[in-house]
């Protein structure tokens, strides 16, 4: 088995992943559609200082306002490398006085990338650079390639390792958290059927899983595509364009604000502090199976 794998220093990106010369990341503005469109000009960024949206884009730190774009800053920006070898890739953005701007709070965040066989695994690292406490949101966006005729035709599926009780989907509104929770999607408590209008509605964003693994299935060949690891995350959110030849797959350690959020930046949801000189990690682990 040969593998190749291609990051990038613009967002410290993963932007390619081939098993036996078959590409398994989406391949961004490279793929269009029957107008000549770009679906989706990403592959797999990482969401930092935020996971989801601001309520008006907006939060109040220190008793001032700062703006964030949805999911963060971070996938926008130039990482240095620190190692690029065959099977593993490292980068590194430092907070700066762009940053400082934004968010102030000083920090390192490391994305790695380490690949054994057909097994690829993203680690997020958070060292706390600055003299108060660092409060921040992460997770993963990994696109992964899929046939858009299977997509058309409803033969992929999610499955996850065991029965789920207790799952809640989230209900989105304007990429706000609702109060309410949206339907319960699950068909005999383990599987999510995907079709080209399952994101019609935006994202399928899950909390309350139990277990720890989800494989992504294709009903005509029955065969898995691939299995996520995802241990330590609370969330995990499911997207694609409508229609689109990808899917995201995205373990998320917090989420978006919720409709009646404050506003305040420390008192987000399952926002995540780190003391000075303290070390956040988090890791997600994809193997990808042949046809």
């Amino acid at each position: 088995m040969s593998t190749q794998m291609l990051t990038s220093k613009m967002g410290g990106e993963l932007i390619s992943f081939k098993v036996n010369g078959e590409e398994k990341i989406h391949q961004g503005e490279s793929i269009i559609d029957e107008n000549g469109k770009v679906y989706w000009k990403r592959h797999s960024p990482v969401l930092f200082p935020i996971v989801g949206k601001l309520k008006k884009n907006q939060t109040l730190i220190g008793g001032r306002t700062y703006e964030l774009p949805q999911h963060g800053f971070a996938r926008n920006l130039e990482f240095e490398p620190i190692t690029k070898l065959d099977n593993f890739h490292s980068y590194v953005l430092k907070s700066n006085e762009y940053t400082l701007l934004k968010y102030p709070y000083e920090f390192e965040l490391y994305n790695t990338y380490r690949t054994e066989g057909s097994k690829l695994t993203t680690i997020y690292k958070v060292v706390n650079t600055g003299l108060i406490n660092l409060p921040f949101g992460i997770g993963g966006h990994p696109a992964f390639a899929i046939n858009q005729d299977d997509l058309k035709k409803g033969n992929y599926y999610l499955e996850f390792e065991q029965e789920e009780e207790k799952i809640h989907f989230l209900y989105l509104v304007d990429g706000l958290i609702a109060t309410q929770y949206a339907k319960d999607i699950l068909v005999d408590k383990k599987r999510i059927l995907i079709d080209s209008h399952s994101f019609d509605n935006d994202a399928i964003i899950m909390k309350g899983i139990n277990c720890h693994k989800i494989s992504l299935k294709n009903k005509r060949t029955a065969r898995t595509i691939l299995t996520m690891d995802f241990t330590g995350f609370p969330y995990l959110a499911v997207w694609s364009k409508p229609n689109a030849p990808f899917l995201c797959i995205e373990p998320w350690c917090s989420t978006a604000d919720n409709v009646n959020s404050t506003g305040v930046f420390t008192q987000k949801q399952d926002i995540i502090s780190l003391k000075p000189k303290d070390v956040f990690e988090c890791k997600y682990t994809v193997e990808f199976f042949e046809k």
